[in-house]
């Protein structure tokens, strides 16, 4: 059974992953304890937010001492769920799909690739990574037999609504979608939007408003 939280907001949710990162730094370090003070220094956080950010899931430190880094990585591997893993598919195996496959960090934070899909005959047999793109007429017999939790979306704008369609009518229940539109899906599929050229823009008005 899944451990229940009280509802935690984005902006902690999206810090998590940092915390989760940087504590995995001190571990190759074998740094076996950590204050709030001493990791706010790092994650240019305050303290306070840390201590915050913490209590949402129970709190996890002990005053005067701080945090045992080894325990409070394991509590955080559970909460993002990478204890068991998640089998995603990329549904699009152009050069950010096959860039995508290729990321060799994946697999270590617990994302494991099952297949990748295209509608391209000139690329439909090529391996990435050791696995072979398949054809997307195979897509609903693959997740009939293969349980897959996140669909990996890196198709062209004009498809991208069809290709969340299909994807969340076959069962998926998390998209991380890359193309450069939003979309609608049921409410029990999560979909997390990355739009790049909006990061850019977004560092483009830092630099010139610096």
């Amino acid at each position: 059974m899944a451990i229940q939280y009280k509802k935690v907001s984005d902006a902690v949710i999206k810090r998590l992953p940092r915390y989760f990162r940087y504590l995995a730094e001190l571990k190759e370090a074998n740094v076996q304890r950590i204050s709030s003070g001493v990791l706010s220094e790092k994650m240019g956080l305050t303290a306070s937010q840390i201590r915050q950010d913490f209590s949402c899931f129970g709190g996890f430190g002990q005053q005067g001492y701080g945090y045992n880094v080894e325990s409070l990585h394991s509590e955080l591997k559970k909460i993002l769920g990478v204890d068991k893993g998640f089998n995603t598919i990329i549904i699009g195996a152009g050069n950010l799909g096959q860039a995508i496959a290729n990321h060799s960090k994946f697999e270590k934070r617990g994302y494991f690739l099952k297949g990748i899909f295209d509608l391209d005959a000139k690329i439909i047999g090529k391996k990435i990574n050791g696995l072979e793109i398949m054809n997307m007429d195979s897509l609903p017999d693959f997740l009939r037999k293969e349980k897959v939790d996140i669909a990996i979306i890196t198709v062209p704008r004009e498809v991208t609504a069809e290709v969340a369609d299909l994807a969340a009518s076959l069962g998926i229940k998390g998209i991380w979608n890359f193309s450069a539109m939003d979309i609608k899906v049921p409410d029990d599929v999560v979909v997390e939007n990355v739009h790049l050229s909006d990061s850019i823009m977004v560092l483009g008005y830092r630099i010139k408003n610096n």
